[in-house]
């Protein structure tokens, strides 16, 4: 993995595209990625409206934000299945932005045909499909979506997952520690790993409690997801942390790339560094690391 071709998404902020004053400060917002929502933040009679403005929403979009990075630009429409769905999908396809998060996906025919549109208007292969993972449907097939991301020609990238919605089709209690929602998330990172697709955690409601949002970040990152997303800029700071490497950690990665650079240890597949068994796999793990960390400036 290089530099090149990894995107950090430590911080994915939900900005509805119908929010005039949200949409002019993305250029001073340190988030990895925006979400230009059509779905769930766009109030019914405003959703045409709000389409209507996402082709000049994605043309003024920033070359770089404030930090000097590049502000990867997605667009959530509404579900293919609802009366929105496919003029949305155009529409987003049509402005050419990096992604298309794509709301209530069941089963990986939800993908295919998705992909199949872009295809059809001859979209670039670079602008990928994001799936939320929501439904009870999706999680009993969430290994035969996952599975698509190993075939480039699906462009499937990415899984968000949509603890709200999750929540309330199951009827499961969202208590604080979420532990109820966790055998799915883990279930959610998994898959996303067997179809090497990055994956993302579901958003904090109480955007005012950041330390209990600081907390649910930290434990995102430990479980193994890429980044959280966001309703509220204020939580782009803390989930920047959680989510980055930390300095030891890149210390430790520095430590085990020069190990297996020595010569004494050129194509060996286990070595001992600082009395610890440390194998090519670990190697792969820190050059992972390594990349992330140069991405985002650690």
């Amino acid at each position: 993995m290089t530099t090149d071709t990894y995107r950090p998404r430590r911080s994915v902020l939900y900005v509805p595209a119908s929010n005039d004053k949200a949409l002019a400060k993305i250029a001073q917002l340190s988030c990895d990625a925006v979400i230009i929502d059509l779905e769930d933040g766009i109030a019914q009679a405003d959703k045409v409206s709000a389409r209507e403005k996402l082709a000049g929403i994605v043309a003024n979009r920033p070359v770089a934000n404030h930090f000097g990075r590049r502000c990867e630009m997605i667009v959530r429409i509404n579900a293919l299945s609802s009366e929105r769905g496919a003029d949305d999908l155009l529409a987003a396809a049509n402005c050419l932005s990096d992604g298309i998060l794509l709301p209530k996906v069941s089963t990986p025919r939800d993908i295919l045909e998705a992909g199949d549109v872009l295809d059809d208007n001859l979209v670039p292969d670079d602008v990928k499909l994001w799936a939320m993972i929501e439904t009870p449907k999706a999680m009993l097939n969430i290994g035969a979506i996952a599975e698509l991301g190993r075939d480039p020609a699906s462009r499937l990238a990415c899984f968000v997952a949509g603890t709200n919605d999750l929540v309330k089709d199951t009827g499961v209690l969202p208590t604080p520690d979420r532990r109820y929602l966790v055998p799915w998330l883990m279930q959610m990172v998994l898959a996303a790993r067997a179809g090497g697709l990055d994956v993302l955690d579901g958003v904090f409601n109480d955007f005012r409690d950041l330390d209990a949002f600081g907390r649910e970040c930290a434990e995102a990152a430990v479980m193994g997801f890429d980044g959280k997303t966001l309703i509220h800029p204020t939580q782009i700071e803390a989930a920047n942390n959680a989510f980055a490497p930390s300095s030891e950690a890149v210390a430790e990665a520095r430590a085990v790339k020069a190990a297996f650079s020595l010569p004494e240890n050129a194509g060996k597949g286990v070595i001992a560094l600082d009395g610890k068994m440390v194998e090519r796999l670990h190697l792969a793990q820190a050059e992972k690391l390594l990349a992330k960390a140069a991405a985002i400036g650690a």
